[in-house]
Parts: structure tokens; C-alpha cells; sequence
């Protein structure tokens, strides 16, 4: 069954759910946003580029939410299939950053920051590049060999990024560390979604049902891996300017 004959069947409850759960994913990425953006003035210079690219991430976001909302109620109506690329060209560009962000906000040294970037963008472009022809596949072999594929260079990332984001904790302060594992385990929690969502038909769900799980899952999901993400990031961010500079942390308030 094709996506645009499962979006056209849809039920009207089910048509409300994933358009509302559309509607709160937009609103979230442009709240969010604007926050950052106008927030990046109060943490010190050397993590206001975490800042921004946490803003450019949502912004991204934003914007394809925007566009999958208009396919979905086109498709909806009869009149084109739904476009799932969106998702996956958003995840191309702003899956990347989330991990920039990330090592851009500990400060670590030149070298740590560039061999992380080194392994870690390459993997994550991978890991959504093979995702894609499984997403947009009916049969179940094609679905499941993409799927593992996939789950390869994911499984690097989170190994990466626990092994060597631990390494730098014992140098952080004691408030950013731990923040910083609480961070760690939100990524898993939140990237544990996904594949959730993708494996939908191999779970036993399948039509109208998988579609609208589907959607649904992958926007909570990016809500939290992208909203609650970068409001954690500046959370760190203000917590290493408090710590690097005591005239920051006495005009924030932060004793």
C-alpha cells in the first residue's frame, strides 16, 4: 500500500493526530528558536557558537516541518503522495549539528574537537543515508537490511560518544558533568525512538496505523533530540561561563 493511498484513507481522528502532533513540532522549533537566538548573548563568547548552531538546528527543523505539513494535507487530499524525504534531508543537516553542538559546548582542545568531528559527522550522514531507501520501502527484506545497515554507523555514534565525552568529564566542572550525562542518556533515550517508528511494520503494525505511529513518533522524537536538546546545551553553556568567570555567575545570579 502506498503512502499516498494510506494518507488519503486516513480516518479524521486519525488525520487530527498526526496534523496536531505536525502543529506542536512546528511550534516547539520556532519557540525554541527564538529563545536561543535571543539567548546566546548571556553565556560567555567561547559557547555562543554552541548557541547558535543549536538555534540553527530548530531552525532547520522548522522549516521542513513547515513543508511536511503541507504535504501531508495535500496527500491528505488526494491531490500528491506525501513526501517522507523532508524528514530525512532535515536529519542529513541538522542530525550533524546536534553533535557539533554538542562537542562545541565542553570547550575540549583543538585535537579532541577535531578527531570527534572526524568520526562523528561522517558516521551520522551514514546512518541517515542508509536509512532512507528502508523508510520508503514496502518489503520487508529491503526494510530490515537498510534498517541494519543503518544501525551500524548509530551504534558508533553513541559508542564514541560515551567512551570519549567520558574521557572529558573529569575535567569539567562538577554541575556540567553531571548535566552532561543526563545529556548522554536523553540522546539515547530520544534516538531510540526513531528506529522504534521505522520498524513499525516489522512490530506487526502496518497501513494507516504504522503511518500515523510513524509520524507521530518521529516528531516527539525530534522535539526532544532538538528542542530539549538545545535548551540542555545552553543550560551547560551557562553553567561553564558561571564557571569561568565568578562576574558572569554574580550577574546571572548563579552563586
Amino acid at each position: 500500500m502506498d503512502q499516498e493511498f494510506l494518507v488519503s484513507s486516513l480516518s479524521d481522528t486519525q488525520y487530527s493526530a498526526v496534523s496536531n502532533f505536525l502543529s506542536l513540532g512546528f511550534a516547539a522549533m520556532l519557540a525554541t528558536t527564538i529563545y536561543l537566538y535571543l539567548s546566546q548573548a548571556r553565556v560567555l563568547p567561547k559557547y555562543r557558537q554552541a548557541i547558535v548552531i543549536s538555534g540553527t538546528v530548530t531552525l532547520i527543523a522548522l522549516y521542513h516541518y513547515w513543508r511536511i505539513y503541507d504535504s501531508f494535507a495535500a496527500a491528505h487530499a488526494g491531490g500528491e503522495a506525501f513526501n517522507e524525504a523532508y524528514r530525512y534531508v532535515d536529519w542529513l543537516l541538522t542530525v550533524p549539528l546536534l553533535l557539533l553542538e554538542t562537542i562545541a559546548v565542553l570547550a575540549l582542545p583543538a585535537a579532541n574537537r577535531k578527531s570527534l568531528i572526524a568520526r562523528l559527522v561522517p558516521a551520522s550522514a551514514a546512518m541517515i543515508v542508509l536509512g532512507y531507501p528502508g523508510e520508503v520501502t514496502a518489503e520487508m527484506g529491503p526494510k530490515m537490511m537498510w534498517g541494519a545497515l543503518s544501525t551500524i554507523p548509530f551504534l558508533y555514534i553513541l559508542y564514541v560518544l560515551f567512551v570519549e565525552l567520558t574521557k572529558s568529564l573529569d575535567k569539567q566542572p562538577a554541575e556540567v558533568s553531571a548535566t552532561v550525562k543526563r545529556l548522554r542518556l536523553l540522546l539515547i533515550a530520544t534516538w531510540g525512538v526513531y528506529p522504534i517508528s521505522y520498524l513499525m511494520p516489522v512490530l506487526g503494525v502496518d497501513g494507516a496505523d504504522a503511518f500515523v505511529g510513524r509520524q507521530i513518533g518521529y516528531t516527539v522524537a525530534d522535539v526532544l533530540a532538538k528542542c530539549l536538546f538545545g535548551l540542555t546545551i545552553y543550560k551547560i553553556a551557562r553553567l561553564k561561563s558561571a564557571a569561568d568567570d565568578a562576574s558572569y555567575a554574580s550577574s546571572e545570579g548563579m552563586h
